[in-house]
């Protein structure tokens, strides 16, 4: 029982419209262009949920997840994503725009499907879930014929796949 009485919002996090801004400014400033906040409590929870703004010039390498428990669920909260689907070869198998104006506002990528997402709008914030604990991606799971990040060729490739949303949205 708790000790002292508290409020709704003492006890649960909310999400709210300032909360999505103010993680936008923040990604605005990183290196990387991209600003995640933590809902689960530490890295070994064993289910993740996570808000994860995003700024246009930010570069998330294609990977998969090997791990059968890893599926991934990105949610829309604000602005607009690309989520870019590659077989093995990096050849696009399939895209999603995800926005308010297309009406598609989540996808479920299963495990071992090589994916990337790419901003399409500043400010744009979506909800990531996916089984925990957080590891860092291992070499099996990064696809070897993309650029690593931060490297001189990631924001060509981005451009690249920048491209290969608009031709799919036409």
């Amino acid at each position: 029982l708790l000790s002292h009485p508290r409020t709704f919002c003492e006890i649960v996090k909310v999400i709210s419209r300032e909360l999505l801004l103010h993680l936008s400014r923040e990604a605005r400033g990183l290196p990387r262009l991209r600003k995640n906040y933590n809902l689960h409590s530490s890295d070994n929870s064993r289910c993740h949920r996570l808000l994860n703004a995003m700024e246009p010039a930010s570069y998330i390498r294609p990977h998969r997840h090997v791990d059968q428990e890893k599926d991934e669920a990105f949610i829309l909260m604000r602005g607009a994503l690309g989520v870019i689907i590659f077989d093995d070869a990096g050849e696009v198998t399939e895209t999603v725009l995800m926005s308010f104006l297309t009406g598609n506002l989540a996808v479920d990528i299963p495990h071992g499907v090589l994916h990337t997402a790419v901003c399409l709008e500043m400010g744009t914030v979506f909800c990531e879930t996916k089984a925990g604990p957080y590891l860092s991606l291992n070499e099996e799971e990064k696809a070897g014929w993309a650029p690593e990040e931060n490297t001189p060729l990631a924001l060509s490739y981005l451009e690249k796949l920048r491209g290969v949303l608009a031709e799919f949205a036409v």
